[in-house]
């Protein structure tokens, strides 16, 4: 844990007492705060209580009294509407601010210019902080990572000096809600992979998104370093403003050649005519997006100092992500890959794109839209396997096109993906569940449903899974 001592002695507020708004309660206190917590769900109270952490009804408390109310990012700051906590701590003049906002503070404290990654982007976030850990740690670095990845930033190591051996360097993810509540965000590193429309409901504009995102690269510091992938026009103008304002800007492409940055060709991240790193054949970066994932990180990664050498050797040892194209077995020459997190068409086709002759196990809760956008990846799908609420959807939109069976649940449609794909004559059959669906109609959540197919997998007679 990183306990937080800039707030010693003095009274701070934590609502949303979740999982990252708990360890920020508790932080406070190993750092000497006086902390009061509170939360619209009593359930989260009563927890907060067990933990020891104080509470009390934030309606009918004195706010002119509490230095700094700490929002968990999942509570509205602005939109649609701010929460009523917002309006109230606004009204007392008291300062709104996340976890990431106590972080920074407390290494500008305690560690300044230690190493700091931060990472964000519309898609891919989660892939790029995972690999430049990855890369680090294999560069002989202590790397903490967390943030939006699922690991609350103040449960990790403290920030130290970087003159301490090894180097400690925090990388985290960044969502668009936890910079919103970072006005100190100052990263040595700041990462800025891609932007698309996202997350309107919560910033009611995609300029108010996109200038959100921004703050992170804005935040460098002269002598730091901004990446920024420049595939799309918001990014490719922010990085623009970056240059005027004398930032340092890497810029980083997977869709044409850069005079000055990094950009891939023929899966090999490249930089001035150079080969700087070799994406071939590693399984856990795929496709085009995780390509981009890829030299995002490597850009990184020369930021922190890592040798080519050594950052080539990390990205062939990457293990990729639960649940994100996650290769979990072989048997004979079928590949298993749980790509659960795909929950909508437009995810799958990440997937849909990265392989031939594939045995495709879809369906759940549907989404608008269905997977008529996947239409141009039906020619690579030898079979589909339909499960859940969206199969008799699904088997429509295929029908005539893709041969389909509806299966209902996963177990009988992995049984029978894997007996045809056997039987297939290719190098390498696929059987993938990628489901373009959420997954509330026969599980709690994507995790728990990928949880369950790679547990379907290595259930199945002479699957090998030490690839994996």
């Amino acid at each position: 844990m990183i306990p937080i001592t800039t707030f010693a002695g003095k009274k701070v507020a934590v609502f949303g007492l979740g999982g990252s708004g708990l360890v920020s309660a508790s932080a406070l206190l190993a750092g000497g705060a006086d902390v009061v917590g509170f939360d619209d769900n009593e359930e989260s109270v009563a927890n907060a209580n067990a933990a020891g952490i104080p509470t009390a009804d934030l309606r009918r408390a004195d706010l002119s009294r509490i230095a700094a109310l700490v929002l968990a990012p999942g509570v509205p700051l602005t939109h649609p509407a701010p929460h009523w906590i917002v309006r109230l701590a606004q009204q007392a003049s008291v300062p709104v601010i996340g976890d990431i906002e106590l972080f920074c503070r407390e290494r500008a404290q305690v560690a300044p210019g230690s190493p700091f990654v931060a990472i964000t982007g519309t898609n891919g976030k989660s892939t790029t902080t995972a690999l430049v850990a990855h890369l680090a740690a294999s560069a002989g670095m202590d790397a903490q990572m967390g943030g939006n990845i699922g690991t609350a930033i103040l449960s990790l190591a403290p920030p130290r000096a970087s003159l301490i051996q090894p180097s400690r360097v925090h990388v985290i993810e960044c969502s668009s809600y936890q910079i919103d509540l970072a006005p100190s965000l100052d990263p040595s590193v700041g990462v800025l992979i891609n932007l698309s429309e996202d997350h309107l409901d919560r910033h009611g504009t995609m300029e108010h998104y996109a200038a959100v995102k921004e703050r992170l690269i804005a935040a460098v510091p002269r002598e730091g370093t901004a990446i920024v992938g420049v595939d799309d026009e918001w990014c490719q103008e922010i990085a623009g403003r970056m240059e005027l304002a004398g930032k340092r800007v890497v810029r980083v492409s997977v869709r044409r050649r850069l005079r000055s940055g990094l950009y891939v060709e023929r899966q090999r991240v490249m930089r001035g005519g150079d080969t700087v790193a070799d994406i071939a054949g590693v399984g856990s970066l795929r496709g085009l997006h995780n390509a981009q994932n890829a030299a995002c990180a490597t850009a990184a990664a020369l930021a922190l100092g890592i040798e080519p050498a050594t950052i080539q050797k990390g990205l062939r040892s990457f293990p990729g992500l639960a649940h994100r194209m996650e290769e979990v077995g072989r048997r004979g020459t079928v590949l298993f890959v749980n790509d659960s997190k795909a929950t909508n068409a437009d995810s799958a086709a990440q997937a849909l794109a990265c392989f031939n002759d594939i045995f495709w196990i879809a369906g759940g809760k549907p989404k608008t839209g269905g997977i008529e956008s996947l239409r141009k990846f039906f020619p690579r799908i030898r079979k589909a396997y339909l499960i859940g609420e969206a199969a008799k959807e699904f088997a429509a939109t295929l029908n005539g096109e893709v041969a389909y069976e509806t299966d209902g649940t996963l177990d009988r449609a992995l049984a029978a993906a894997a007996r045809d794909a056997e039987a297939y004559a290719s190098p390498e059959p696929v059987v993938l569940l990628s489901p373009a669906c959420a997954s509330f109609d026969q599980y709690r959540n994507f995790e728990v449903r990928g949880d369950a197919f790679r547990d379907l997998v290595r259930a199945l007679p002479g699957v090998d899974t030490g690839h994996s």
